[in-house]
């Protein structure tokens, strides 16, 4: 097929955010049901003027509401190390539910924390939507991951529908061994444990083709590196008769043109999601 630099370069994409993208509710959603009951009790606490004794209280009988201590200071870990720059020593605090952590060792937390602080201060009306706030804010740090995730979801959806209509079959996460036991096709790439995001395989001819995607908002020396990479695996995977798809998007390559044309011109099959949409691979020879 036809090469054109040109039309790659100049129809990247500024954006791949689905709605999805923003917040996983059901993920925000089901952390806080894990720990409602025990949130639940903590509101107990809210406004009260001897905060330690009413606290060291509702802790005597309700040993669980240790469990929510972490996620109150927005933390995902159980265990705790904390160091303290003065002393020069570190104090650790474990509130996974086999712990033994003692009072004091949890008031200690709470005060240093500055935990205390929600409490006894007006403005916080309900503990469980405070750490709802929280679950949603510490979802949102995981975008940079469903940025990832969300190219290779888009990319599946032609890939599905094309493997289909054409009588070809395809898995993602593909690794030589999955390749090895679903086709009995022998991969050897530089690094064992390279996964690449699909395979895709032709029953009639028995080849395979190999798929990577990505999607770059921003630039950077990485994506010279990438582009270092995928001419590499190209290729290593051509010496095999095996051919090698690169998808990627994203106004990030505007900062490494020059490398990337490189690589384009290097390998066989470089393409963006435009070109996927516009049934760019109808064009290979499968």
């Amino acid at each position: 097929m036809k090469k054109d630099f040109e039309e790659l370069k100049n129809t990247f994409k500024s954006s791949i955010k689905t709605w999805d993208y923003f917040v996983n509710w059901d993920k925000a959603l089901n952390n806080i049901r894990q720990i409602e009951i025990s949130l639940n009790k903590m509101n107990y606490l809210l406004g009260k003027e001897n905060f330690e004794k009413h606290f060291l209280l509702l802790l005597k009988n309700n040993r669980d509401i240790i469990q929510t201590m972490p996620t109150l200071l927005a933390v995902r870990d159980s265990k705790l190390e904390i160091y303290d720059k003065t002393e020069n020593t570190s104090s650790f605090f474990d509130f996974s539910e086999e712990s033994s952590i003692s009072d004091k060792e949890v008031m200690e937390y709470i005060k240093e924390s500055g935990i205390e602080k929600i409490f006894k201060e007006d403005g916080i009306k309900n503990i469980v939507d405070y750490v709802f706030g929280i679950e949603v804010g510490l979802d949102s740090n995981g975008r940079k991951n469903r940025g990832g995730s969300l190219m290779e979801e888009i990319t599946e959806i032609y890939i599905k529908k094309f493997t289909s209509r054409n009588g070809l079959e395809y898995m993602n996460q593909a690794n030589a061994k999955k390749i090895k036991n679903m086709w009995n096709i022998d991969i050897k790439v530089n690094k064992s444990s390279r996964s690449f995001d699909f395979a895709i395989f032709n029953p009639k001819n028995k080849k395979i083709k190999l798929v990577e995607v990505n999607f770059y908002n921003g630039g950077g020396s990485k994506l010279k590196a990438v582009c270092g990479e995928f001419r590499s695996l190209f290729n290593e995977l051509k010496t095999q008769d095996i051919d090698f798809i690169w998808i990627t998007d994203g106004l990030g390559w505007n900062t490494a043109l020059r490398p990337l044309e490189e690589t384009y011109n290097h390998n066989e099959h470089v393409f963006n999601l435009s070109m996927v949409e516009d049934g760019v691979l109808g064009k290979i020879q499968w």
